[in-house]
């Protein structure tokens, strides 16, 4: 399936977690001058202490901090829920650090004093990357409130026809004749905006993997 990215979507906003502030004012500046909007944070507390925006983003984290690290905290995002995409920069950073930190999701591992123009590239990066996660994820909950519509019985014949059986083997196991299976199977093609098997398979999969 086409994922559409809404041309109304909210403006982006980029997240900045660092204990400098100095580091924060500096990248408030740059960030500024490029026209996206930046909030900014001591530490990873203080981050999750405010409500998340409902807004593509990414998220800039220092790796060594007071108190949780940068690292440590990526781990966390995912039993947090926090799919913001993720751009390290630290002053005291190695491989084994970067290895770590991009085997864990991140797109980009810079290191202090960093070039500004790079920054920027991962930054555009990272938003671009969050934009679709967020287009693929209305489009589940579309096609989530597409399935609610199907009857019972619609349901049944929908989850045996992508495991690939015939309707003749359909109507053996629901009982039903195979005119019933039939008249069902066209109808979850329709409510489900399904042209093929193959497309109806995906919208399945897509179904079964935002429950």
């Amino acid at each position: 399936m086409n994922i559409a990215i809404d041309p109304e979507e909210t403006p982006p906003v980029v997240h900045i977690i660092d204990d400098d502030v100095s580091v924060r004012l500096a990248l408030e500046d740059l960030l500024a001058s490029v026209g996206l909007e930046a909030r900014s944070f001591a530490s990873t507390g203080a981050f999750l202490e405010k409500d998340i925006p409902d807004a593509p983003g990414c998220l800039i984290l220092d790796v060594r901090m007071p108190g949780q690290s940068g690292l440590d905290f990526q781990r966390q995002m995912v039993s947090l829920g926090i799919s913001l995409p993720v751009i390290f920069i630290t002053g005291h950073g190695d491989v084994p650090m970067s290895v770590r930190a991009m085997k864990d999701g991140a797109i980009e591992f810079l290191m202090k004093p960093f070039d500004d123009q790079a920054l920027i590239d991962a930054i555009h990066s990272g938003i671009g990357r969050d934009r679709l996660r967020r287009a693929a994820e209305r489009d589940v909950t579309a096609l989530q409130a597409r399935h609610r519509t199907l009857t019972p019985g619609e349901d049944a014949v929908m989850e045996l026809v992508v495991k690939g059986l015939l309707n003749k083997q359909i109507a053996g196991l629901l009982h039903v004749s195979e005119i019933t299976v039939k008249v069902r199977r066209r109808q979850v093609m329709l409510k489900m905006g399904a042209t093929s098997l193959p497309q109806l398979v995906r919208i399945f999969d897509l179904i079964a993997s935002g429950r």
